[in-house]
């Protein structure tokens, strides 16, 4: 939830048809350059409740009523949205990008973000901002996935477990390259298992019990809560928000053989887009977002971590939030050495896997 890449066009090449496409209030259906009293967000998926009641829900409309400027919004996997603001690069529709590492990253590189720093920025840690002011973290997050608890009486707790033939066609991840807890999948394995080879060895076997590919890493838990699969990946704001609807999820991190349960932060993190048809408008809305107002609102309403350290939360959210981290080991991945490479993982993973 949730920091920080760079990956070719053709690890992302998919079609756009799955993209969820919303306007938040009657907007008459006009292009985002035709209205000036609004701005258009491009997002991953997972904080917008299911039943118009996440975090995006709530500030959206909060920043509507104060503002008076009418919020677009069009979310799908991390790669996807990155994707599409990069095609629209010559006729930007796009005025705010979110999106997790490394995508934000990605975003950047390709010229797609420019430098706005938004009012409570600096009460962000270093880790959860770019040093040029491209991109900043709103929510906070962490990788991890889940279970079906009413279906497990003895959940799983190490990767080793997942390999089990009681787990054929139970387990699904989103795909690497595609969704940013996809590429998560990857990281994680990598770190556990030492290295790219072992982590892609495990991989392949793991694809005896896998699905198949999923562009939405949220179109997993639905699945997971009605027993059509067992496992999935995840993360944490998001399948701690869908637990309210979706009482048989559990989360967890796996654990390599008999060591700790591991994470690392994955944060929403957002965008002026450049040459934005309402640059102004998404400063404004940039500066809501990371006010004390609605920070305070991201684990209440949201589920999710703020991404200001000022804002202690003590809401039963925050509390039950924190229960659930302890004893994870948090771990921090080498961001350049993925931003390099990882292509290469990709193709890797590609192969191992026969995807």
């Amino acid at each position: 939830m949730r920091n920080p890449a760079r990956i070719p066009a053709r690890g992302l090449a998919l079609p756009l048809a799955g993209l969820v496409a919303l306007t938040l209030t009657a907007c008459g259906g006009s292009s985002a350059a035709s209205d000036e009293n609004s701005v258009t967000v491009y997002s991953a998926d997972g904080l917008r409740g299911e039943n118009g009641d996440g975090w995006y829900d709530k500030v959206f409309k909060d920043f509507e009523k104060q503002t008076g400027i009418t919020v677009k919004y069009v979310e799908g996997g991390s790669g996807e949205m990155v994707q599409r603001a990069a095609r629209e690069k010559s006729n930007t529709q796009a005025d705010v990008l979110v999106t997790l590492p490394p995508f934000i990253q990605q975003a950047d590189e390709k010229g797609l973000l420019t430098a706005y720093e938004p009012e409570g920025a600096d009460q962000v840690d270093g880790a959860g901002r770019a040093a040029d002011g491209t991109w900043t973290s709103v929510v906070n997050n962490y990788f991890g996935f889940i279970h079906n608890k009413k279906e497990l009486k003895n959940p799983p707790r190490t990767w080793e477990e997942l390999l089990d033939p009681a787990y054929k066609e139970k387990v699904q991840y989103s795909t690497p390259g595609v969704a940013g807890d996809g590429t998560a999948v990857l990281i994680k394995a990598m770190h556990d298992f030492g290295g790219q080879e072992p982590a892609m060895a495990y991989l392949k076997k793991l694809q005896s019990n896998n699905v198949g590919p999923s562009a939405s890493t949220g179109k997993l838990a639905p699945k997971v809560d009605k027993g059509e699969l067992l496992v999935a990946n995840g993360d944490v704001q998001m399948n701690f928000a869908q637990s309210k609807d979706m009482p048989n999820l559990s989360i967890w991190f796996p654990a390599r053989g008999d060591g700790k349960p591991t994470s690392f932060a994955l944060p929403y993190a957002a965008g002026l887009v450049a040459k934005a048809p309402h640059s102004e408008n998404g400063k404004k809305l940039l500066d809501f977002m990371l006010s004390e107002r609605a920070q305070r609102d991201v684990s209440a309403v949201g589920g999710g971590f703020a991404a200001r350290k000022d804002i202690k939360a003590t809401d039963a959210n925050a509390v039950e939030l924190a229960g659930l981290m302890e004893g994870v080991e948090i771990f921090e991945p080498d961001w350049a050495d993925i931003g390099a490479n990882l292509d290469t993982y990709i193709d890797a993973w590609k192969s191992a896997t026969g995807s």
